[in-house]
């Protein structure tokens, strides 16, 4: 069987904590596997880029998810995914100026859509 790529394209954060835990959740367990994947984050998603946002994320529905600042730290700190931020939400989410966590980068949506074109999608 081939290796198969994935990009995740996140566009919730504090609007749908359950999605993007969910999401996150997803990635850590395929990444666990070897499972080659990066982020996309468009919408509301891009907030999670924002250094020390995820930490203000406390409420998700339902118990059993992991906290959505562990398990991005999990992803990026011992897994090294990369989390690609949309160029055009970056001034409507005020992150002109903001510290982005690491492994993040601002990135425009043809980049997405070159991604799309090497790699399965899921999107949350």
């Amino acid at each position: 069987m081939a290796e198969k790529k994935f990009v995740f394209i996140l566009h919730h954060s504090f609007d749908r904590p359950d999605k993007a835990a969910g999401a996150l959740q997803l990635a850590a367990n395929m990444r666990a596997f070897d499972i080659e994947l990066d982020f996309f984050l468009i919408n509301e998603g891009v907030m999670l880029a924002k250094k020390g946002f995820a930490e203000t994320i406390t409420w998700q529905k339902r118990e059993g998810f992991s906290p959505i600042s562990r398990l991005l730290r999990t992803l990026i700190e011992d897994f090294g995914v990369r989390f690609y931020v949309c160029a055009s939400c970056v001034k409507p989410y005020g992150l002109e100026d903001a510290e982005l966590i690491e492994n993040a980068e601002v990135r425009p949506g043809s980049f997405l859509g070159e991604l799309l074109l090497e790699r399965d999608n899921i999107s949350f």
